[in-house]
């Protein structure tokens, strides 16, 4: 079963999110705080995928007025290529478009092969045109950024 999130499925998912081999939460985003903050924001367009009780799909999707993203698209090992990661991603995209978000992205790490066949098979386009940056918001980088 496909549905929306919520913050009470917090724990599975991020349970999902250790179980998967080379994925990286961070301590503050990826917080239960962090991801009520979140849904808050966002409360129609997150997904999670549930087969017997446990979550075994996931992603994070929300939008800033104009565009939307996904964050941490995660299916559980046994439970790929069962076209799940597909419905969740359609799931998303009709939750953003009733939002009258247009187009969406994603950030896929280079190593991560299995997320990079599955969004090329799909129909993603992987941008060469673009630069990725961020920067992490604490008091430090923001004293040392305005120092320089």
């Amino acid at each position: 079963m496909i549905r929306t999130m919520t913050i009470e499925d917090y724990e599975g998912v991020k349970e999902l999110w250790l179980s998967i081999k080379g994925f990286a939460i961070r301590s503050l985003d990826d917080s239960r705080e962090g991801v009520a903050r979140f849904l808050a924001r966002n409360p129609d367009t997150s997904v999670v995928a549930v087969e017997d009780g446990r979550i075994v799909g996931a992603i994070l999707c929300g939008h800033d007025g104009r565009r939307g993203c996904l964050y941490h698209v995660c299916v559980a090992e046994g439970f790929r290529r069962k076209g799940i990661g597909k419905k969740m991603v359609v799931f998303c995209m009709e939750a953003l478009k009733k939002q009258q978000i247009n187009k969406v992205s994603l950030i896929a790490f280079t190593a991560n092969d299995v997320g990079n066949a599955f969004w090329r098979t799909i129909g993603w386009t992987k941008r060469e045109d673009l630069n990725y940056y961020d920067f992490t918001l604490n008091e430090k980088n923001i004293t040392a950024f305005n120092k320089t």
